[in-house]
């Protein structure tokens, strides 16, 4: 949205605000406030918001609002513990407004929250070792969070998640020594990121992948006297790494 527009909005909305029965129409003259820029009455978050910014000891009265956009800005700048006592609201922007906010023992309620996003908000924020209440979550943006900030020891029981991107975080962050788990994953792109932090001795496994790419990260970091099955494997690529490697053994060998 160009400047042009969103100024001509801002005068479009200023003609429908009546500072005349605004009960904050003092803020007028201590330029707190300013028709069409920052003003609690306008349908616009730019407005609202930079009228919180300048006034956060009004965000408070808004916190009940009937404007959904209203109570989700005003929660940004009302005291902890009124936003605390608050009920849970009806709109999911203001929960997850809340749930950005509370302290992070203080978010059993918003755990199954209907929201995804809430979720992932305290998925983001939860204490790591309360993150196993969300390992079955239903959608696997949230299991994912989960899977960056689950505790290694945990770790493996995720190995199995059902959506391929949770797994290769797994992955990434599994232990070394761990990794065989994922070792049969029926996902190529999981197996690569396997095998590239797998321990020499378990890369030995994969060197019979279907999958060329994941033959040659293991033919790069197996054991040297376990790679001649490869010598004249199908891919060009894997066969040249896999006689290199026989190459220089034999060299330093003799």
């Amino acid at each position: 949205m160009s400047k042009c527009h969103d100024e001509a909005s801002s005068l479009a909305e200023a003609k429908l605000v009546d500072c005349s029965v605004c009960k904050y129409r003092a803020l007028l003259a201590e330029n707190k406030c300013v028709l069409g820029d920052i003003c609690v009455a306008a349908q616009s978050g730019r407005q609202i918001d930079r009228f919180f910014k300048r006034n956060p000891q009004v965000a408070p009265n808004y916190l009940c609002d009937g404007f959904w956009e209203r109570r989700a800005i005003a929660s940004r700048y009302a005291p902890l513990d009124m936003i605390r006592n608050k009920p849970l609201d009806r709109d999911e922007v203001v929960r997850r407004v809340v749930a950005s906010r509370l302290p992070i023992d203080e978010l059993d309620d918003y755990l199954h929250d209907t929201d995804r996003e809430v979720r992932m908000m305290v998925a983001e924020r939860i204490a790591p070792e309360r993150l196993i209440a969300l390992l079955s979550d239903e959608d696997y943006l949230v299991r994912l969070q989960v899977a960056k900030r689950l505790p290694f020891g945990q770790l493996r029981r995720m190995a199995h998640d059902t959506d391929r991107e949770v797994r290769k975080e797994v992955a990434r962050r599994m232990p070394p020594f761990a990794l065989s788990l994922l070792a049969k994953d029926e996902d190529a792109e999981v197996r690569r990121i396997v095998v590239s932090r797998m321990l020499p001795g378990d890369a030995v496994k994969m060197l019979g992948d279907f999958d060329w790419v994941v033959r040659l990260e293991a033919a790069q970091l197996a054991p040297v006297e376990s790679i001649a099955e490869l010598v004249d494997d199908v891919e060009p690529y894997v066969r040249a790494v896999v006689r290199q490697r026989l190459n220089d053994f034999l060299v330093e060998d003799n």
